[in-house]
């Protein structure tokens, strides 16, 4: 059963949305945590998990592209990379007169 598994997921052409493939890598890892495999069921999950490793990668390097293409300057698009710390950072506000460490929260 999970030969055919990891056989139906390399022999399809079309390849899971990243959702699905991050759903069945959860269930593998729970598997092989599990302590209950043998080394060969073990071997054909792993073989299976790197195949949806791939298809992650392959998702994700696709979104960042797309990102890169619709972040706009101006009037322009520029290609700029996403950036994790920019997304979730407040925008760094000037020290009022006065204040010695702007890093202070009174």
């Amino acid at each position: 059963m999970s030969k055919k598994k990891n056989e139906s997921l390399e022999g399809n052409e079309e390849t899971p949305d990243f959702e699905k493939a991050l759903a069945r890598l959860e269930v593998i890892v729970q598997e092989m945590e599990s302590g209950k495999l043998s080394l060969e069921a073990m071997l054909v999950r792993f073989e299976e998990g790197q195949a949806l490793v791939k298809v992650c990668a392959g998702k994700l390097e696709q979104v960042e592209r797309r990102i890169e293409i619709l972040v706009k300057a101006g009037d322009k698009v520029v290609a700029r990379p996403f950036d994790e710390a920019e997304a979730g950072a407040a925008p760094e506000e000037e020290p009022a007169a006065g204040d010695t460490d702007p890093g202070l929260p009174f």
